[in-house]
């Protein structure tokens, strides 16, 4: 198999490309350190599509060593022909591999092998060539009459043949195709409940069928999970009458004999016996695949634009964890994160002391001069968000507010990360220091939390977890090591995030830290213990040393950069030839532009390209909502079927995908992405279901 041809074809790369990126990632280079200080050897491949060309490369890997795998066993059999080898070792898909392999594999016991048994092969193979004599049918079965070995009749003789029959056209993976390709391209997922007077969320597929073709990834997850949990059965229904004609015509090659009607029997019988169940079986199997591939992609894509919000630097901010009867938390924290004061107020429901509840919020707001009050989304969000409002009017101090997704936090407040950083705070009030940190840097707080707790997925729970883990990790990574990290303020969980340190040599590098003091620079990582010169190339230019001893520190400039870097210091930055400065310093183009673009803005941090959060001064209540009015919301959930947008009401709104766009469009994230900022227009206002369906189409 010659993987890098296939590779090349896929991804649509020259063949340096791919050679380049396969050495490179063999060598045990991280992608972030291919993806940022590699790009003339890659061509500049972007780190998503460095972990689909890594994802697949092991993929055809494995289907390599598979393959010989495979052509061993086989030959072990005394089986193996030179046809099948050539066959196996041109098939690239491991389902076509597997049906190759499927008439070899050792098999429990069953009719036909039990048939085998009792001697009923050459019958069998008799039947199905239909080399029998015209009218000596019924004398070639008695021949295989054997009382010693079982079989007392002609009947007994020819049902095991029958079933021996049966099974070799159940493992013949050109009979498997067929009906395979007809399940593709007609098949149908039906769906019915199984107690129809039963109230559920799936009544919607109580009686319902959708083409396999066309059917959409959310709706596949929804039906699964529906029979998961026994409200619906699902089955898949095809033309059988076309598949046994297709199969008929592959299988019976003369329809005058005899032999013919038993075939069309054995046809029957193994389709509905052996071939349907099974092709079902990976027909939902793949329909699986396909919606958890979509909607881990969904899942990694939100997530990534939610850890790259810009932070609120700067800025002193009150967190607010609201409550009903346990109270709201309150904690603020200083410019860099640190808790500078906690306390519980109970303005909400039973308790209702509101006035009590200003005073209080508002001595912290004077002494600890806040300017922003981050209010997390959960339960008695919306009550808490009023009285907040309220209070801004009444101040005489600028002050603003705005709603924080606090998704996770509650995780975070009870995780050991949560108790080693406060272990004398209570868990609730954790939560209020985490959503107050969500708003001054999203991503070091987040990093904090399982990904799949960050809540802006679609049936997280019904994917597979480990490519649901490993897609999550890989977009934490990317993203982490996309803005940088502070070497000397960074937590443990986000140092373990940068390329090429482990959660162990993250732990060396804050116990370097406590016992040594400041790093002054980036070198100085040598003397961590277990981070020798591998890891500290892959990991050196993601780490950033505010005020070191080197201004290149902080930068995302390699150390392996560094005399180029300074052969630039004091040049025109913006009028160099990059053509001959490029052989001058020899130097790739793409490498120098990216040291040039450092030099010209230090320390610059990507996520201040995106959407500022909305800061709100006032509220609006639900009951305030009018068709046609348009609003400014905060996009808080991209999934297959539209966007849920914060517009400053208790409820997220829907924006139906058909509402997203004057022209077709195939999925939401063609138009926005989580975090973004949009002007959207009311359409309908349910009270009674306390729905809002948005719009952003002629706004």
């Amino acid at each position: 198999m010659d993987i890098a041809a296939i590779l090349a074809k896929e991804f649509k790369l020259e063949p340096y490309q791919v050679k380049n990126t396969i050495k490179l990632i063999e060598e045990g280079n991280t992608i972030p350190f291919i993806a940022r200080y590699r790009k003339e050897q890659t061509g500049n491949l972007q780190d998503t599509v460095l972990r689909e060309f890594h994802d697949r490369l092991n993929y055809l890997k494995n289907l390599e060593n598979r393959q010989y795998e495979i052509i061993r066993l086989i030959e072990n059999q005394g089986k193996l022909t030179e046809e099948l080898k050539n066959e196996i070792l041109n098939t690239f898909t491991l389902q076509r591999l597997e049906d190759l392999y499927r008439p070899f594999r050792p098999k429990r016991r069953t009719r036909a092998t039990i048939a085998r048994e009792k001697g009923l092969d050459g019958l069998a193979e008799a039947i199905l060539t239909q080399n029998v004599k015209k009218g000596k049918l019924k004398e070639t079965i008695s021949g295989y009459i054997n009382v010693d070995r079982g079989v007392n009749n002609e009947e007994e003789a020819l049902t095991g043949a029958m079933d021996i029959i049966a099974e070799i056209m159940s493992d013949n993976s050109e009979i498997r195709d067929i009906v395979r390709s007809i399940a593709n391209r007609k098949g149908i997922l039906k769906s019915e409940a199984v107690n129809k007077e039963i109230e559920s969320p799936y009544e919607m597929y109580y009686d319902f069928q959708e083409s396999v073709r066309t059917i959409p990834n959310h709706r596949i997850l929804a039906i699964n999970r529906g029979e998961k949990e026994k409200f619906l059965k699902v089955s898949l229904v095809l033309p059988d009458e076309e598949v046994l004609s297709r199969i008929k015509e592959k299988v019976i090659l003369n329809p005058s004999l005899e032999t013919s009607k038993i075939l069309e029997n054995c046809i029957k019988d193994s389709y509905k016996r052996l071939i349907f169940p099974s092709i079902e079986r990976e027909i939902r199997g793949m329909l699986q695949e396909r919606a958890e591939k979509e909607a881990i992609g969904v899942f990694a894509l939100n997530l990534r634009s939610l850890l790259m919000q810009p932070p609120t630097r700067e800025k002193v901010i009150m967190g607010i964890d609201p409550g009903y009867r346990t109270g709201c938390k309150v904690a603020v924290i200083d410019e860099t994160g640190k808790l500078l004061e906690y306390t519980t107020i109970y303005p909400t429901e039973p308790h209702n002391k509101v006035q009590e509840a200003k005073e209080t919020l508002s001595k912290l707001i004077y002494d600890y001069k806040v300017s922003v009050i981050a209010i997390g989304n959960g339960t008695a969000s919306r009550e808490t968000e009023m009285v907040v409002a309220d209070l801004i009017k009444e101040l005489n101090y600028k002050v603003s507010y705005t709603i924080v997704n606090e998704a996770g936090a509650s995780v975070y407040s009870a995780s050991e990360i949560g108790q080693k950083e406060f272990p004398d705070l209570d868990v609730s009030i954790r939560g209020a220091v985490s959503i107050a940190r969500r708003l001054q840097d999203p991503l070091a707080e987040l990093v904090k939390i399982d990904p799949k707790h960050i809540g802006v997925g679609q049936y997280q729970h019904d994917l597979n977890q480990k490519n649901l883990d490993e897609a999550l990790k890989g977009v934490v990574e990317d993203c982490v090591n996309t803005v940088g990290v502070d070497l000397n303020t960074a937590s443990l969980s986000l140092l373990k995030y940068v390329a090429g340190i482990s959660v162990k040599v993250a732990s060396n590098i804050i116990e370097y830290r406590e016992e040594v003091g400041r790093f002054t620079s980036r070198r100085e990582l040598l003397k961590v213990k277990g981070l020798g010169d591998k890891t500290f190339t892959q990991c050196a230019g993601f780490l950033r040393i505010p005020g070191g001893s080197d201004p290149l520190d902080n930068t995302a400039v390699h150390p392996e950069s560094y005399d180029i870097a300074r052969k630039l210091i004091g040049k025109n930055l913006d009028s160099l030839d990059m053509e001959e400065l490029s052989q001058q310093l020899n130097v790739g183009i793409l490498t120098l532009k990216d040291i040039i673009e450092e030099l010209k803005k230090p320390g610059r941090d990507p996520r201040d390209q995106m959407s500022k959060p909305v800061f709100r001064q006032d509220v609006l209540k639900f009951e305030d909502l009018r068709e046609n009015m348009v609003l400014t919301g905060v996009v808080r959930n991209v999934v297959d079927f539209g966007v849920f947008v914060d517009i400053g009401v208790k409820q997220d709104g829907l924006i139906h995908i058909s509402q997203l766009s004057n022209s077709y469009i195939k999925h939401p994230k063609e138009v926005v992405k989580v975090g973004d900022i949009i002007s959207v227009k009311v359409l309908k206002v349910d009270v009674n279901k306390r729905r809002i369906s948005l719009s952003i189409k002629d706004v």
